[in-house]
């Protein structure tokens, strides 16, 4: 977990505590549902957990924000964010009801307060509710978490950003761009990871802002 450690120094003894945690909580599950693949599961600090915090690298939550994992699979960037940002509400939702087994043991195991777990699709959430931003990694093309994620978006902004989605993506995104209304022009920004990491797994990795 030095990596961890390293990128973000400012972790008190109860964030380092959960996250210390996570590892070891993830290869217990692993050997029950295959989350992730074994290469994987040996660098989940780098490649699962420090990944998902590149997102507070380009934005810093306010207290009081709320916000949506889509697609959180086995709970990522949504479970890291939450130990980083413990005044921030987090849903985390997939569709896989194995996953949010998963998900949500993990979140009570570690007493995380400020994040909840639902099984449920995108399309199936209630607008009353309305989120500042929604995160993912690695579940769709742009626009279609655009189409899935506008609706949920809140439209009372309080962040340098307008409310939005921030996605872990990674190779070349042009196409995906393109693709989304107005061809992108004035809807996204890119930052690379490897501005902020310097490890070579996060060459070609990317936080891709989407205005809402």
């Amino acid at each position: 977990m030095d990596k961890i450690w390293k990128y973000f120094p400012e972790l008190d003894e109860s964030q380092r505590s959960k996250m210390s945690l996570l590892p070891g909580l993830y290869q217990d599950w692993n050997e029950k549902i295959n989350l992730v693949s074994r290469q994987d599961m040996d660098n989940l600090a780098e490649r699962h957990i420090l990944h998902s915090l590149a997102i507070a690298k380009v934005i810093r939550f306010l207290p009081n924000s709320s916000i949506l994992d889509l697609g959180t699979g086995g709970g990522f960037p949504g479970i890291p964010l939450a130990i980083l940002f413990p005044d921030v509400q987090f849903l985390l939702v997939d569709s896989t009801g194995k996953k949010i087994t998963v998900v949500q043991d993990i979140i009570e195991q570690l007493g995380i307060k400020n994040a909840t777990s639902r099984h449920t699709r995108a399309e199936e959430l209630s607008t009353k509710n309305a989120f500042d931003f929604v995160v993912s990694r690695a579940v769709a093309p742009l626009d279609k978490l655009l189409l899935w994620s506008q609706k949920l978006i809140s439209k009372k902004h309080k962040h340098p950003y307008p409310n939005g989605i921030f996605a872990l993506k990674g190779g070349l995104l042009d196409e995906e761009i393109k693709a989304l209304p107005g061809k992108g022009t004035s809807y996204t920004e890119l930052f690379a990871v490897s501005n902020y990491f310097d490890e070579p797994f996060f060459q070609q990795k990317w936080v891709v802002y989407v205005q809402g």
